[in-house]
């Protein structure tokens, strides 16, 4: 077979120099096929020039991110330290015993250099001001309408809280969010809070210092979907719940990470670099605009691409019959090639190359009376799993169990097939009984460790059953009775529970 395909090939060459010596058309296809190379390069170079626009616009916003979250964090802490020396001040007898001037400065003193601190109060079980920061005798005021009192009332294990944003009743309706921690009397029962508000001014300050381009954003959003601060800033959004939107939903799906989306606030779409604070219930959300960072690469984009089509049409013209033709024909037979020997999902032999290759190690093994193992590999409630989790979710299945079959048969004469279904062969030359067994049960260990959930499986995962038949071929046996060997044993291992390795035994 191979000296056939070197004659074809030697004889497409030799047609090939007739062609190139007698026509001129042939030369002009070369110089086509030379701008088509060209033109390839200059889209491989204009498309990396575009992803290193997309990732350098990409590390920026992380680098962003980075500062503005080490800034919050570095602040919120500082406000913590401050609300925990309260608590523990009012919790110490000689401190409370103190003139109101002192008390005051005792209590706040760690609160005296934070920026952008608006009240520090401690409020009564009532919700009712008991000590000012701002005075020694406390503004009138009740807040126990406030969700910063509330849930510090009925939570004891609250700990730390960031409310929403409000408007100051204190000082003239600004802007503010507010950190409360709970106060208990020493039989656990509520005595109050403490809680310090911050403005957003905060925020806005530090957002708008950070340059985005002139249609990027940043966002200081709460894990419930409470915008607490945008740039650019507009009052009617800030409290905005947007838990809806698409764009929130991929802030929850992990930690930190990058994506592509349009805005539902404007329409405008935008690479966002998000980041979840470990120790808050915040996110940070910085965006580039499309349109601003690709716009360089835009305008190179368009003279490279003019200049090319100009130099390169006469070329791609002259050989356009004869390149589509040759490509047409390329793509068919690498098509039908791959059809004829693979699965196109999982990547395995398919039946047709199966057959091939038992009917050809039968023989090989018959001639050499050499023994011949054969597994059949069978998920266990497939058809439950695709009920269940949906037919594209049972492909990706069927793709991870044949990467384990794959992963765990590791000499080149081994093969692994699709027979059909959810049903793998597994073709062992030269491998006894306790070889292919402990083989089987490596592939039906690897299946179960992959972990994917199977709500309809009696063990939560998926797994597989695997039959196993092991022989020397004799001058009249047939291959079709080791499969069917092969089969039963299958069967077998399917009856007495799954997901476990059974060996064909003859009555």
């Amino acid at each position: 077979m191979i000296k056939n395909e070197t004659n074809w090939i030697a004889c497409l060459t030799g047609g090939i120099r007739q062609k190139l010596a007698a026509s001129s058309l042939v030369v002009a296809s070369c110089g086509a096929v030379i701008a088509i190379v060209m033109v390839g390069l200059c889209l491989v170079v204009l498309y990396q020039a575009r992803q290193d626009a997309l990732d350098h616009t990409r590390d920026k916003l992380r680098d962003i991110a980075l500062v503005a979250q080490r800034d919050i964090e570095r602040n919120l802490e500082l406000y913590e330290l401050s609300l925990q020396a309260v608590v523990d001040g009012l919790q110490q007898p000689d401190v409370m015993a103190l003139p109101p001037h002192l008390r005051r400065q005792v209590l706040f003193d760690r609160a005296a250099s934070a920026k952008y601190l608006g009240s520090m109060l401690v409020l009564d079980e009532a919700g009712n001001i008991v000590i000012d920061s701002g005075s020694d005798a406390p503004r009138q005021g009740n807040f126990a309408d406030r969700s910063y009192f509330s849930v510090q009332r009925d939570n004891p294990g609250a700990g730390l809280y960031i409310s929403d944003p409000f408007r100051s009743r204190l000082r003239g309706g600004a802007p503010s969010i507010a950190l409360s921690r709970r106060l208990s009397r020493p039989d656990g029962s509520f005595a109050g809070i403490v809680l310090l508000a911050v403005n957003l001014e905060y925020f806005h300050n530090l957002f708008a210092g950070l340059s985005l381009g002139s249609h990027g954003s940043m966002a200081l959003v709460g894990r419930d979907g409470t915008m607490v601060m945008r740039q650019p800033y507009d009052p009617r959004i800030i409290g905005r719940n947007i838990s809806g939107a698409s764009t929130f939903r991929r802030f929850l799906s992990a930690p930190e990470g990058s994506f592509s989306e349009t805005a539902s606030i404007d329409g405008i779409r935008r690479l966002y670099w998000f980041q979840n604070f470990p120790h808050a219930p915040l996110i940070l959300m910085v965006a580039a605009a499309e349109e601003d960072f690709y716009a360089a690469w835009r305008r190179r984009a368009m003279t490279i691409g003019s200049l090319m089509l100009v130099f390169g049409f006469a070329f791609v013209a002259l050989s356009m019959l004869l390149g589509a033709q040759m490509r047409r024909r390329m793509r068919a037979e690498s098509d039908l090639q791959l059809l004829a020997h693979t699965d196109g999902l999982t990547g395995l032999n398919n039946r047709r190359s199966l057959g091939e290759i038992l009917d050809k190690e039968w023989r090989r093994a018959r001639r050499m009376h050499s023994v011949m193992s054969l597994l059949f590999v069978d998920i266990d409630r497939f058809k439950a799993y695709n009920d269940t989790y949906g037919h594209q979710a049972g492909d990706d299945a069927l793709a991870a169990v044949a990467r384990c079959i794959s992963e765990s048969i590791r000499r080149p004469a081994d093969t692994a097939a699709r027979y059909g279904g959810e049903e793998f062969v597994v073709v062992l030359p030269d491998t006894p009984a306790s070889g292919a067994t402990e083989i089987a049960e490596r592939i039906r260990s690897a299946i179960c460790e992959c972990g994917i959930a199977h709500a309809g499986s009696e063990y939560g995962r998926v797994t597989a059953s695997i039959g196993v038949v092991s022989r020397v071929p004799l001058t009249d046996d047939d291959l079709t009775a080791a499969i069917k060997a092969a089969d039963e044993a299958l069967y077998n291992a399917k009856a007495t529970g799954r997901n476990k390795v059974s060996q064909f035994h003859p009555s």
